[in-house]
């Protein structure tokens, strides 16, 4: 069955069933938990928590489309409410006609050398027309905010003092609990979302019957009403289209179901009196429909009717069973355990804390990496808008940076984990948001550029927006589009979904399009570059002391160019399509300029030795090919790969990583190039220097691709599989000396799971969705493997 490559090793079968340590010990409980509600935690300015002081501590909900924040507290409990598309704004155009009239004097000017004059031209030139983003502040412009929904209010009728206080995000079936003592009656709340029946539900339950009375309330900071209509509390309105009118349309209604006692609605709230458990459902829903053909619109006001309906008529305890069921079918699929049974029981605000200085806390390091995937399955769903730059979670109505989806990558992180954690549905909505860009993608391509296909810069939203920024020193990132394409084939990779690739294969050939029409021949060279580009946010230095930006054939850009038109001709392949569009991209491809390794040892950022403005830059652009990227790597591009690790240590010793996102995608940089101390201390930063009391990421202030980042790291560190290998512990850190893993995805249709025992790997049990060969790696032992779908194997002597 097996054939070996390498002498020393003897295949060996598993006994399935085989007991592991995770079996063994004690299974962790996995939960953010706290003794005080979320407005009485102490302050801790300098991680940032100031920015939004109690809601980076109270308790996040999801659905995929519905989204909650519980705060905890007993007199006056505040549950602040998300709709997955609450934006303000409209579509809009925003292309340049004017702009491609200039493209072929930038680009002589950037060959002459004359980059001063290039950057002037191209900031008066290659922008958007219009407001753009409102410069990160889109509320009241067409662009828009992604904003709260507005806010739940529960006001106690007891305002006596409290004892026994807890509260906790159970990791293991996302319900939110607070517990506490009153009046020498116990009480108990308990809060979910639920994805099967779309509802909020909020339980409420005393030891003493009769003892809950309080009065509900709903409110948004502007643009509602609220009103009692056949039982229910109303609340609705209308957002601004940022052109004078209005546009997006919501409403959200909520409904108390009480065990006796007394239940009186007004415009004004509901009033419950005297009951012995209450149940509170909140629907809320938008008019707002994304226009791909997968996509089914929204009837609003019908829908939240019905999902009020169907949960009241079931009750809580059904609903609740139901969520639980849902829940558990994505999380339970990966396990994590690097702590043994050795954990300090104190709270998860107090433990964040004590990580700053003592650096350890391995279970805090489980909770870490288990709460960005939980985080995913309550902010995207089949079906649902893709997480954006918060998630779902936003209290404001400027949300900072619009809460958009930036394309640089900030929205390709937040799926980063999606394939590798065995969340692999999670990350079809990145793929409908694709392709409702390519309509207004290919206007871009045509009105701005003059070129075929279609094109993103570094900013979208839920309206379509294509075109570049308001700024060129950041909005001439004209790779967005490409970047989030190689989504496509990583989702292939990992299901061998044919079906899939054929769908979005008109996707990756518009790409494809706009990018052999935008290289041009660098006279220098003959070598085709990318631009005029920036390589994202960062700014350089010439010869002659002009700071720029601008330049032909940035690393960061060659490399995206190159990995699209790899895919693109990888499924072309596969799809059996060989046409004079596919020959003219392997020819682009072999004429792509290549990243190359400056006089230092280091990876260069630009196409010249420019020297860095800011050399502890938090963006690693020009690492795209280590990771998300593939083209450079151990295996393959050993010299390359020697060159990437100097650019990232000399990133970090000039104060790089230094944000959360940033520090995040270190993890998985050095990983990749096995570098497992590294990658740990980057962990070590993410942890001790950007993450607030709930365990949200902060850039400050809260991102969340930071939590879905750290989560891709941890995996990168255990599990590889980009370079045609499957490679088992391949960063595994000295401090990680025992532990499992299991559930965990590589390329091809993999489960892997994996046990280690002083640093050594003990046990591997692979499993293949396909009949098919694979190699797998651990140190420096190799085995070559005919897999059977189905059947799990271990394919290493250990």
């Amino acid at each position: 069955m097996s054939k070996l490559y390498v002498p020393l090793l003897v295949f060996i079968f598993i006994i399935i069933g085989c007991s592991s340590k995770e079996e063994n010990n004690e299974v962790h409980t996995l939960k953010l938990w706290y003794d005080a509600p979320a407005n009485a935690l102490e302050e801790d300015s300098e991680n940032g928590w100031k920015n939004n002081p109690e809601w980076l501590k109270a308790l996040p909900l999801g659905n995929g489309s519905l989204g909650a924040m519980v705060f905890g507290d007993v007199h006056t409990e505040r549950i602040q409410l998300n709709e997955e598309s609450i934006w303000s704004g409209s579509p809009d155009d925003n292309n340049n006609p004017e702009a491609h009239k200039y493209l072929d004097s930038i680009r002589r000017l950037l060959f002459a050398g004359k980059y001063k004059e290039a950057t002037v031209l191209t900031n008066q030139t290659q922008v958007c027309s219009g407001k753009g983003s409102g410069h990160g502040n889109g509320a009241n412009v067409p662009f828009g905010c992604f904003q709260t929904l507005g806010d739940l209010w529960i006001e106690n009728h007891s305002k006596t003092p409290y004892s026994n206080y807890y509260r906790d995000l159970n990791l293991h079936n996302a319900i939110a609990t607070v517990t506490y003592e009153q009046d020498s009656i116990s009480y108990t709340r308990e809060i979910l979302t639920s994805n099967p029946d779309q509802i909020l539900a909020a339980s409420f339950r005393a030891s003493k019957p009769g003892s809950i009375s309080f009065n509900v309330k709903m409110n948004r900071p502007e643009h509602y009403k609220t009103y009692a209509e056949e039982q229910q509390l109303i609340m609705s309105g209308e957002l601004p289209d940022g052109k004078g009118g209005s546009n997006l349309k919501y409403m959200a209604r909520l409904k108390a179901v009480a065990k006796n006692g007394e239940v009186t609605y007004s415009d004004n709230g509901i009033e419950i009196k005297n009951a012995d458990e209450v149940t509170l459902y909140l629907s809320a829903s938008t008019d707002y429909v994304l226009e791909h053909p997968h996509y089914s619109g929204r009837n609003y006001k019908n829908s939240t009717l019905e999902h009020l309906n169907k949960a009241v008529k079931k009750g809580f305890r059904a609903v609740k069973a139901d969520h639980i069921k849902d829940y558990k079918g994505y999380f339970d699929r990966v396990r994590l355990d690097l702590s043994g049974g050795n954990i300090t029981d104190i709270p998860t605000d107090r433990r964040v804390t004590r990580f700053k200085d003592s650096l350890q806390d391995l279970h805090l390091t489980e909770l870490l990496f288990q709460y960005g995937r939980y985080l995913l399955i309550s902010s995207s769903r089949p079906g649902t808008l893709p997480a954006n730059l918060q998630g779902i979670w936003a209290n404001q109505v400027q949300t900072p940076w619009n809460g958009d989806y930036h394309t640089d990558v900030n929205i390709q992180m937040n799926y980063w984990p999606a394939e590798t954690t065995n969340l692999s549905e999670l990350h079809l909505p990145v793929f409908d948001l694709l392709q409702n860009l390519v309509k207004p993608g290919s206007a871009t391509a045509a009105v701005q550029y003059g070129n075929n296909g279609w094109v993103l810069h570094p900013i979208t939203n839920v309206w379509g927006y294509t075109a570049p920024g308001e700024m060129a020193s950041w909005g001439m990132h004209s790779t967005g589009g490409a970047w989030l394409s190689q989504h496509i084939m990583e989702h292939y990779e990992f299901t061998r979904d044919t079906g899939f690739l054929k769908r979005m294969y008109p996707v990756l050939k518009g790409s494809v399009a706009f990018y052999n029409d935008w290289l041009v021949e660098d006279p220098k060279t003959g070598k085709l570059v990318s631009g005029p580009a920036v390589s994202p946010e960062n700014t350089f230095i010439t010869k002659d002391g002009t700071v720029a930006q601008i330049s032909m054939g940035p690393s960061h850009d060659q490399q995206v160019i190159s990995q699209l038109f790899s895919d693109y001709l990888k499924a072309s392949e596969i799809l059996h399509i060989k046409d004079n569009h596919t020959s003219v991209t392997k020819t682009n491809l072999d004429r792509l300029a290549r990243t190359q390794i400056g006089s230092d040892g280091r990876l260069m950022e630009w196409a010249e030795e420019f020297e860095e403005r800011e050399p502890g830059h938090r963006h690693i652009s020009h690492l795209f090919a280590v990771h998300p990227g593939a083209e450079i790597n151990s295996f393959d591009t050993p010299e390359l790969a020697a060159a990437a690790k100097k650019s990232l240590d000399y990133r970090i010793n000039h104060g790089g990583g230094h944000t959360g996102w940033s520090a995040a995608w270190l993890i998985s940089q050095y990983a990749r190039l096995g570098a497992a101390d590294e990658a740990r201390n980057s962990l070590n930063t993410v942890l001790s220097k950007s993450t607030s009391p709930n365990l949200f990421g902060l850039h400050p202030p809260f991102q969340i691709d930071a939590n879905f980042g750290a989560t891709a790291g941890i995996t990168e560190m255990l599990l590889q599989s980009h370079a045609g290998v499957i490679e088992l512990l391949p960063a595994l850190p000295g401090d990680w000396t025992s532990g499992s893993v299991s559930g965990l995805r590589a390329r091809g249709g993999f489960t892997v799971d994996l046990n280690w025992e002083n640093g050594k790997l003990t046990h591997a049990k692979i499993r293949s969705d396909h009949d098919q060969s694979c190699t797998i790696v651990y140190n420096d032992q190799k085995v070559t493997v005919d897999a059977k779908a189905g059947i799990s194997f271990n394919p290493l002597k250990l």
